[in-house]
């Protein structure tokens, strides 16, 4: 909290009451106590610099301490303890108001608070722990309790102001006048009475002490004029604690509680405040018309919101309008579609029935046939029979094959609307049509440039891209966006500032319509400008060990025949030497950084910086085998490394390897290997200040310093490399637009 808001709310009033910019009428709503919602009655001030009746905090108290037994009652939490709570014991008050000292003395141990685990009979002194109705947190008042607390004199002046003008047609009547009294026209802050001219004349003549009392317009509110300390009572409070931001007296600040706090004086601090008060209040009255245009514009806002609601229901009640209207032409079809089928089946089963009807019909067929079964001439019988076979036949054939003319299921006629049901379910409302875009991490870099990438669900629905940035500041304060077009899914920012962490996002457009803003991608810049060199295949480097590739920006290591001609001498305790490679360029003065790869598979592999002079020292002494301890920083335990680390060497190298990264040791913790052996990062990054003569090297995947030391600028500094074994280091290649046209052909 900033000390212009250390001030209380109600001095803050009496600053705009004193400037006559904002009548008394206008504040009632800061008058009124949190707890009692009535007219504040002696406020104190809580250390939370909010304030409260005396009389709201006694009653609160007691409720916490009457519900020490159900803390989790509903009565232990009321918020208007006047309303609901009778008033308490003129014995409970006492007891409570009884300072920690008095009550320890007279074994009154029983009260302890009950939020904080405290319990009853605890022999610890208590420490009251308030919950304060303005900002519901918990205020501690610590032993003193109530009397601890400071009386806020200004809201008591500017209640009394507000109630005078509640009541201005009612008088303040002279204290000294014989009855009947008189109307006052002046009260003594001294002598604490009103008085009408004649009796204040009386009481106080011309050329006495009481002629130099303080006297106001009428008023029934009378406040001493020395505030004086809670703590110390008979101490004028004359000083202001800037830690505990409260006022104290000489005697809190020479052996009290703020004996080791710094303080200023009253005076000092009323300035302060009042100046800084004084300037907010301006600030907010000069933003008068301000504030005004922008109620007016939200009524139109609001307004405007209405008329687009009610334009949004009737848009909304048209379509599903609409899909009534299809539903209901659909409806119609199916049925006639049934009903014309259930016809058709109707007709054909009638026509089958009739068939059988028939058959029914030829039972006389049947007795037709009994009777010429009896006639014994064989020659009319077979002239009759024949035909009547043929009919009989046929009757029975019809009998033997029955089959229902047609289906009586309408299965097929079954409305299948689990998909349209399952898309009505998903009904909602259609904010923009475009998927949001993500930013690709793994492809999103930054070195000297930023390259960021991202991809599209449905990259051919999105015409462009907007991609979004900005710095962060160390206060973690975001800057304004910078945008830029782009129209492919990956661009180069080029003009980043060292050392700094940016944010980048990205959205999509189709047309007119956008899609929301992607999720924020936070990447640090390097802490200096990229140093721009090659592999230098001239001096001292050993073509025999080492492969360097055309464009002279990738070397390796190879294990090939003479390494194992030397494999024979490492059983009698020799090593393959080092072989060193630089870069093209040197450094005189400045900050700079570079970065470079190194291959898994690599067995030992050095990489730092070195002065001109140690170079010519390496590369003049070529060795086919030598000891590891003739390198002081050879990655091996050997001590030597150790007994150089506090003079500042001409070089500095860390040595990686078998996917770990090497830390030297240091001359003040010998034993720590546990701390020496991190996983290989992906890229390594070197910083050199030249100046300061400082080199420290980076996890670049997250731009981390891993290790950093002093080294001998004193000549001409190179990029210095080392490999033994098979190995392999790849610089990286700085951020342009040729490199972007190239990863995305790849």
């Amino acid at each position: 909290m900033s000390e212009s808001e250390e001030m209380s709310e109600f001095g803050y009033i009496m600053e705009l009451l004193a400037r006559g910019k904002v009548t008394i009428k206008n504040i009632e709503r800061e008058l009124i106590c949190p707890a009692c919602k009535e007219l504040f009655t002696h406020p104190l001030i809580l250390p939370c610099q909010h304030s409260i009746c005396h009389k709201c905090v006694k009653e609160l108290l007691l409720t916490l301490d009457d519900s020490f037994i159900d803390v989790g009652s509903d009565n232990s939490n009321q918020s208007s303890p006047r309303l609901r709570l009778p008033s308490p014991s003129m014995d409970k008050i006492d007891r409570l108001s009884r300072p920690a000292s008095q009550r320890r003395s007279l074994g009154w141990r029983g009260h302890k608070k009950i939020l904080n685990g405290w319990k009853r009979g605890s022999l610890t002194p208590r420490t009251t722990t308030f919950p304060c109705p303005g900002c519901e947190h918990d205020v501690d008042l610590g032993e003193r309790g109530i009397n601890g607390l400071f009386r806020n004199f200004t809201l008591e002046t500017i209640v009394e102001r507000y109630r005078q003008a509640a009541r201005a047609a009612t008088a303040i009547m002279c204290d000294l006048c014989k009855p009947p009294p008189q109307e006052s026209t002046k009260s003594c802050m001294d002598c604490s009475a009103s008085y009408c001219n004649e009796c204040f004349k009386i009481y106080h003549p011309w050329g006495t002490v009481k002629a130099q009392h303080e006297y106001v317009g009428p008023t029934t509110n009378f406040r001493p004029k020395i505030l004086m300390c809670p703590e110390h009572e008979t101490e004028r409070i004359n000083m202001y604690c800037e830690l505990c931001r409260r006022p104290v007296c000489h005697l809190c600040k020479l052996g009290g509680n703020h004996s080791n706090h710094r303080v200023t004086t009253m005076s000092s601090a009323y300035k302060t405040l009042k100046e800084k008060l004084s300037k907010d209040i301006d600030y907010l009255i000069g933003k008068e018309s301000q504030v005004k245009s922008q109620i007016s514009e939200l009524n139109l806002l609001m307004k405007e919101t209405e008329c687009n609601g009610e334009r949004a229901k009737e848009e909304a009640i048209t379509h599903f309008e609409k899909l009534f209207e299809i539903l209901e032409e659909r409806k119609s079809s199916v049925l006639k579609a049934i009903d014309a089928s259930k016809k058709l089946r109707l007709d054909k089963f009638q026509t089958q029935v009739e068939e059988y009807q028939g058959l029914l019909e030829n039972n006389g067929l049947v007795g037709y046939a009994q009777e010429v079964l009896k006639e014994t001439d064989q020659s009319c019988f077979v002239q009759t029979a024949k035909q009547l076979h043929l009919r009989i036949q046929k009757a029975t054939e019809s009998l033997k094959s029955f089959r229902p003319a047609a289906q009586t299921s309408f299965e097929d006629y079954v409305v299948n609307t689990s998909k349209q049901t399952e898309l009505l379910g998903e009904l909602s409302f259609f904010s923009s049509g475009i998927d949001v875009p993500e930013i690709n991490e793994e492809q999103s870099k930054v070195y000297n440039n930023a390259l960021i990438n991202w991809y599209h669900p449905e990259k051919d629905k999105a015409d462009s891209y907007v991609l979004e940035y900005r710095k962060i500041n160390r206060d973690e304060e975001m800057l304004s966006w910078n945008e830029i077009e782009v129209c492919g899914t990956s661009k180069v920012i080029s003009d980043l500032e060292s050392n700094c962490n940016y944010a980048f996002r990205v959205r999509a457009y189709k047309g007119s319509i956008c899609s929301p803003c992607s999720r924020e991608l936070i990447l640090h810049t390097p802490p200096a400008p990229v140093f721009s060199f090659l592999f230098d295949e001239k001096c001292g480097y050993n073509n025999e060990h080492l492969l360097l590739n055309l464009k002279r920006d990738r070397v390796e290591s190879r294990a090939g025949f003479n390494l194992l001609l030397a494999a024979e001498r490492i059983q009698v305790g020799y090593y393959t030497s080092l072989d060193y490679i630089i870069g093209d360029v040197g450094i005189t003065k400045g900050k700079h950084f570079w970065a470079f790869r190194v291959e898994p598979y690599s067995y030992l592999v050095k990489a730092g910086v070195a002065s001109s002079d140690k170079l010519q020292e390496w590369l003049r002494s070529p060795r086919d085998a030598v000891s590891p301890r003739y390198e002081q920083d050879s990655g091996h335990d050997s001590g030597s490394e150790d007994a150089c680390f506090d003079s500042s060497q001409p070089f500095t190298l860390v040595t990686i390897g078998m996917k770990k990264f090497f830390i030297p040791k240091s001359a003040t913790s010998a034993n720590e290997p546990e701390n020496r052996v991190l996983p290989m990062p992906t890229s390594i990054g070197i910083f050199l200040d030249y100046d300061k003569g400082r080199v420290a090297f980076y996890d670049m995947d997250h731009m981390k310093c891993l290790y950093e030391r002093q080294v001998d600028c004193s000549h001409t500094m190179y990029p210095a490399f080392a490999l033994m074994g098979s190995g392999g280091i790849q610089l990286e290649e700085p951020i342009t637009a040729k490199y972007l046209e190239y990863q995305e052909h790849m």
